[in-house]
């Protein structure tokens, strides 16, 4: 089974979708706005496009194998009581064949603890935080043993004053690995967790800046294809901000900035012009500065990579996120045909911004719409696939 990995156009939000070699699925982030899941409005129905790459478990029960929340914000976790089953998988209702088993969350108090303090959570984030909370009581009560597919949980990011001390063989600490999805050990993939940042109490000028701007969990994917390592690397990195690019540039620069290499990169908050400067576009106009320790951590690319920018259409005006002058920098550091925004994807080709990855490496597929493919060649179900790096 090809890997893979799939962009859904959600507008200003973020959801991706990584299959791996084994077909197992780790989903990263959500934003089903209500108007997707109406009939009879032509926003993108990315729900069921979803569940269409999903597979049944022996119970009939749609599931991903593992779901990584970046942090709490709206645009990043809406759709979450609609679309999934929160709360002990024996209770999943039997009745009910379109919700999605969560195998296994990977979640950060500390993102949340700081969006918390900046602003309420929205209703799905909090019912995400219950059931966050739910596993790691039953991770207490029963241990590795004693939980299951549904009741499983990885703590990204050690907390401070010993919050987490207890609970040690569910938590990644920063810059440390991921290698299991609901712990299958298969060594499809590896993720490299660069941040949340957990502080000391006495370093009060990054508890200032982590205050201030959003810390979400960063992660670089290594993933497999056809068996062979390394063929893809995809980084991710939520509506991380410039001060979080530039001190991650300043921690890995000089022996591990390979740690922040990729193939494919997620541009963090929607193309926003804040993840790459501190100059404010409102005041300054063209005069801005890039700050260029964010711009070196986000542009560590290998050859023929890809950025995509998961967000509404690209205008040149004073809208933040997205902003031009944003898409103009991560265009100088791939070029314009490597930059692909989401919505304007799918509003060109009818369908999620989709990448297979192989023994060779990564491709972009496009698949011809049925009708079209059919008075091409006679047949449906075409797919042409498109070199993007190998």
């Amino acid at each position: 089974m090809a890997a893979s990995l799939t962009f859904f156009p959600v507008g200003n939000g973020d959801m991706a979708l990584v299959k791996l070699d084994n077909g197992q699925t780790i989903l990263v982030d959500i934003n089903i706005r209500a108007s997707a899941d109406d009939p009879d409005d032509d926003t993108p129905d990315v729900a069921q496009d979803l569940k269409d790459r999903l597979s049944r478990d022996e119970k009939g029960r749609l599931y991903v194998d593992a779901f990584l929340l970046s942090h709490p914000d709206a645009d990043h976790v809406t759709g979450l009581r609609n679309h999934f089953h929160l709360g002990s998988p024996e209770d999943f209702p039997e009745d009910n064949d379109e919700l999605i088993l969560i195998r296994e969350m990977w979640s950060s108090p500390i993102v949340f603890r700081r969006a918390s303090s900046q602003h309420p959570l929205c209703d799905d984030a909090k019912a995400w935080a219950t059931e966050a909370r739910r596993r790691v009581k039953m991770f207490r009560e029963k241990g590795l043993d004693g939980t299951g597919s549904g009741d499983r949980i990885l703590i990204l990011g050690k907390d401070k004053d010993g919050k987490t001390d207890d609970i040690m063989d569910i938590v990644v600490q920063q810059d440390g690995l991921l290698t299991k999805a609901n712990r299958v050990d298969e060594a499809q993939f590896e993720a490299r967790l660069l941040a949340p940042m957990c502080v000391d109490e006495d370093d009060e000028e990054l508890i200032d800046v982590l205050a201030e701007n959003n810390s979400s969990a960063i992660l670089r994917f290594s993933l497999k294809g056809d068996g062979y390592t390394d063929k893809c690397r995809f980084l991710t990195g939520g509506d991380a901000d410039v001060t979080i690019w530039e001190r991650l540039w300043l921690r890995h620069k000089d022996s591990n900035r390979d740690w922040l290499s990729y193939d494919v990169m997620e541009t963090p908050h929607h193309c926003s012009w804040r993840s790459l400067s501190y100059d404010r576009w409102s005041e300054m106009g063209e005069d801005v500065k890039v700050c260029e320790e964010a711009r070196s951590a986000l542009s560590q690319t290998r050859e023929g990579a890809i950025i995509v920018a998961s967000c509404k259409p690209i205008k040149k005006d004073d809208d933040n996120p997205p902003h031009e002058r944003a898409k103009r920098e991560y265009v100088s550091i791939t070029s314009s045909d490597r930059f692909i925004c989401t919505t304007e994807y799918h509003d060109e080709n009818q369908r999620p911004l989709e990448f297979s990855i192989s023994g060779s490496g990564m491709t972009k597929v496009q698949k011809l719409a049925l009708a079209k493919a059919a008075a091409l060649v006679g047949v449906t179900g075409v797919t042409t696939v498109a070199r993007a790096h190998g």
